[in-house]
């Protein structure tokens, strides 16, 4: 599943696409959705934001479209008039006279009004974004110590987006490796010290992975330009210990980490 900074730069893929731009054509697949088809003809799309995994789409009417993308939704952006071959199902089409933005094979698909917005069962819930510029170490130290979060393993914690919209199983897997700690480790456990380093790496690798992974290429897994440190690379000596790097499954994904360095 796309973390944080894949759904981000696909934001900015598509706001790039038909920002601004009047709509020419809106067209949805699901019946509840097809009444604001034409409510949509001739609007523009403000801006695209991102809660995590979620992505909203403004509307110059008020609008938002929520969808997320799950397992196997995808967005693209598309010349208008040459809508690509493929297997999968089509969503979502949203067209100016010059791009088209589709979205496939996604389920979780609502139009709000701003009102709606604030009520989103998903948006209530979720916490802050790790890629919000306003959202510091402090705040995230603060998270971690509450009463809500400090007794919970890292290895399920730093999964759920209660606790930080827009971290995933990689990231989960880098950033305690970088900070030299365990999965069953808890906030609660840790010192000062380790409590900073962890604040500090929960924003900054999220951030480092969207600022350089660049174009995706789907050959590999999210693309290529931040280089993993222990993703992925089973059986391979960790660079900082020289240990074997090892794989197991925690909170049903895989986890990858150094029994030599992560104590």
């Amino acid at each position: 599943m796309p973390e944080g900074p894949e759904i981000r730069r696909a934001a900015d893929s598509l706001e790039a696409a038909i920002k601004g731009k009047p709509l020419t054509d809106v067209w949805f697949a699901f019946p509840q959705l097809k009444l604001f088809e034409s409510r949509l003809i001739g609007e523009r799309v403000t801006h695209l934001e991102t809660r995590g995994k979620a992505l909203l789409t403004h509307f110059s009417n008020q609008l938002t479209l929520y969808s997320h993308n799950q397992l196997y939704g995808v967005w693209r952006v598309v010349d208008t008039g040459h809508e690509p071959e493929t297997t999968r199902v089509l969503r979502v089409k949203l067209q100016t006279a010059e791009k088209t933005i589709l979205l496939y094979s996604a389920s979780d698909i609502e139009m709000l009004t701003a009102e709606q917005l604030t009520l989103h069962p998903f948006l209530q819930r979720v916490g802050p974004d790790v890629l919000d510029l306003r959202l510091t170490a402090e705040d995230v130290k603060a998270r971690l110590l509450s009463a809500k979060f400090r007794n919970r393993q890292f290895s399920g914690l730093l999964l759920d987006q209660a606790f930080l919209a827009g971290l995933g199983n990689y990231l989960r897997v880098e950033i305690l490796w970088e900070v030299g700690l365990a999965p069953q480790h808890k906030a609660s456990q840790l010192t000062e010290e380790q409590l900073d380093a962890l604040a500090h790496a929960l924003l900054a690798i999220p951030r480092l992975s969207y600022n350089t992974r660049g174009v995706a290429n789907e050959k590999k897994h999210h693309g290529a330009l931040f280089r993993f440190k222990v993703f992925h690379r089973a059986g391979k000596k960790c660079e900082r210990c020289g240990g074997v790097i090892e794989k197991t499954t925690l909170s049903s994904r895989p986890f990858y980490w150094c029994p030599g360095c992560q104590m």
